[in-house]
């Protein structure tokens, strides 16, 4: 145990990121753009293929990047790292950068981080929420340049932070994977949210985390002890020995806890009354497999088919995604793959799909598949293709009514049709179902569930739009609450319909693989869960210690309450009970 400081405990609360608790001296992590001089140069033209040599530079580190954090942590995360390519690869931007050095004769640091800071400024300044995060991407990227240009080295690179706790203003996707993988204790940052790309890496490296806790880097100073629960989101500056003794039981309890769940990884997915439940794993690429495999997915709830388009950052040829999706179908050996078509927009951009204001209510998903057969036929031809090489399913995102439905399922029964003519046939059934994740389909989800083999409830959009919150923008990020009595109502509204028609029912949001979120899903009727692999012991080790009863329980007193604090209090003390936290 560190000694107690001399200056006084402070407590601080963000948003818990991650789990666990971690204590230690803390780390700052000092950020900004690197100090740039401006002078004349003799030769412009040298200076601009030193720009070059450090853009190739730059762009060869983000790909190694890219491929050791797809190695270690998965396709998904790695499919981060392909927005900063696109920052190397903007002509727009590159091009001013040329004009400025040629206009001003100045060096091409100081021109390049002029250039690129009134990109930042504009980007800064956006509404949406996706071109605000571009912003951090290209502060990202400039960094690693101009590190290049000058020769020195990024301060992740080289910070000696083993052992200890990383305080920073914000981290972005490189500092996160470059922390040293034998023992950062944790991470709390003053910026950003629970579904930023460091938060969502943080999970995958098992760091415990906080986020978005303000008022962090002025209250911190170099050799401070930080205390980070990533249970509770509560942040303690320099704890006192009281302190420290209270959390040291929690320690211990998380540790056995982790323990314990791993012991049940291999047991059936049944309550422990026999009811069965289905656990998947939610993937980007054949990469990501090997997780899924080693935390026993039954099978891939939610395959995300446009990483392979944002990782070529192309239209991939139908030869191109058939390899992919034939490995994956090969690779699950028997289990069920279910591919989703592609959901590119949003927050994943290709090509003319940057031009939007409102890229997220725009031209996305299955309304950029029906409009470009192009796009849509080549990629269905390859799923089913795969299909002929193990049990497959389809599911279309974005629906928002019967008739789109429809006329994707005409498009994807033409292309089997064409298929078949031609001698292939899928191994089995494909079944056809619809991502509930707009609220006008779900107000219509009796009439939908007509329609299809399954429901899959993508509840991060679900509960974005029903609740009418940018969970980017940090101004309202509080007010994107899944606890909402109105999602609750929502998405026993989607279950029953799904249930008086027959209908199977999977989540594969940020919800479904959340311990304490689980258990209202299946009680509500939910029959499948997908998520992140590493994420499946703690839900499987919760729902195989509740019985069917206690969890239909559980969700008739949630849809009862009329306060978001009630239900959250509800969930995590049904959820600390099984972990036997409480």
């Amino acid at each position: 145990m560190q000694a107690e400081s001399s200056r006084p405990e402070i407590r601080l609360q963000g948003t818990a990121a991650a789990p666990g608790v971690g204590r230690g001296p803390a780390y700052l992590l000092l950020q900004g753009m690197a100090i740039v001089a401006c002078q004349k140069v003799p030769d412009v033209e040298a200076e601009l293929r030193r720009f070059d040599l450090a853009l190739e530079a730059t762009r060869q580190a983000i790909t190694k990047l890219r491929q050791e954090v797809a190695q270690s942590l998965g396709e998904s995360e790695a499919a981060i790292f392909d927005a900063h390519l696109l920052v190397l690869d903007d002509v727009a931007l590159i091009d001013d950068v040329s004009k400025e050095v040629r206009a001003t004769g100045f060096n091409v640091e100081f021109c390049f981080q002029e250039v690129v800071q009134r990109y930042i400024d504009i980007f800064e300044r956006m509404e949406d929420a996706f071109l605000r995060e571009r912003a951090s991407d290209i502060r990202d990227v400039t960094s690693r340049v101009l590190h290049h240009l000058l020769g020195t080295r990024p301060a992740h690179a080289t910070m000696a932070a083993r052992q200890q706790v990383v305080v920073a203003r914000d981290l972005t996707p490189s500092e996160t994977a470059g922390l040293p993988e034998d023992g950062v204790l944790a991470f709390v940052t003053e910026e950003g949210g629970r579904t930023g790309h460091s938060a969502i890496m943080a999970r995958s490296l098992e760091i415990p985390a906080v986020v978005g806790v303000k008022g962090l880097m002025e209250a911190v100073q170099e050799g401070d002890v930080i205390l980070v629960d990533g249970e509770t989101g509560a942040v303690v500056i320099n704890p006192t020995g009281a302190t420290l003794e209270g959390y040291r039981s929690q320690e211990l309890a998380i540790r056995r806890r982790r323990d314990r769940v791993m012991l049940e990884i291999a047991l059936p997915d049944v309550t422990s009354d026999g009811e069965g439940f289905a656990l998947q794993a939610n993937i980007g690429g054949p990469e990501d497999l090997e997780d899924a495999r080693l935390y026993c997915a039954q099978g891939v709830g939610l395959y995300r088919t446009e990483n392979l388009y944002l990782r070529l950052d192309a239209w991939p040829t139908e030869a191109q995604q058939y390899e992919e999706y034939a490995e994956v179908v090969r690779e699950a050996k028997g289990r069920l793959v279910t591919f989703r078509t592609l959901d590119l927009g949003g927050d994943k951009r290709l090509g003319d799909l940057n031009d939007e204001a409102n890229p997220f209510m725009g031209y996305r998903a299955i309304r950029l598949c029906l409009d470009r057969p192009d796009v849509f036929r080549p990629q269905l031809r390859a799923i089913l293709r795969a299909a002929a090489l193990g049990p497959v399913a389809v599911m279309f995102p974005m629906i928002s009514g019967i008739e789109e439905f429809r006329r994707a399922k005409e498009v994807l029964t033409s292309v089997a049709d064409e298929l078949a003519a031609e001698g292939i046939r899928p191994k089995e059934r494909i079944r056809l179902g619809a991502m509930i994740e707009i609220p006008s389909v779900a107000a219509v989800a009796e009439d939908l569930a007509q329609e299809v083999d399954f429901f899959s409830v993508g509840t991060n959009d679900l509960v974005q739009y029903l609740l009418a919150v940018d969970r980017g923008n940090p101004r309202i990020s509080a007010l994107y609450e899944p606890a909402h009595p109105a999602v609750v109502r929502t998405l026993e509204r989607i279950f029953k319909a799904a249930r008086q028609h027959g209908v199977a029912t999977a989540v594969c949001g940020e919800l479904a693989g959340d311990p304490v979120w689980a258990p209202l899903l299946i009680g509500l009727g939910a029959h499948e869960l997908s998520m992140a692999p590493p994420a499946i012991p703690e839900v499987r080790f919760v729902l195989r210690h509740s019985t069917k009863d206690e969890l239909v329980q559980l969700a008739q007193r949630a849809l009862a309450l009329s306060e978001c604090a009630a239900i959250k209090a509800l969930l995590a003390d049904y959820s600390a009970t099984k972990l036997k936290l409480r």
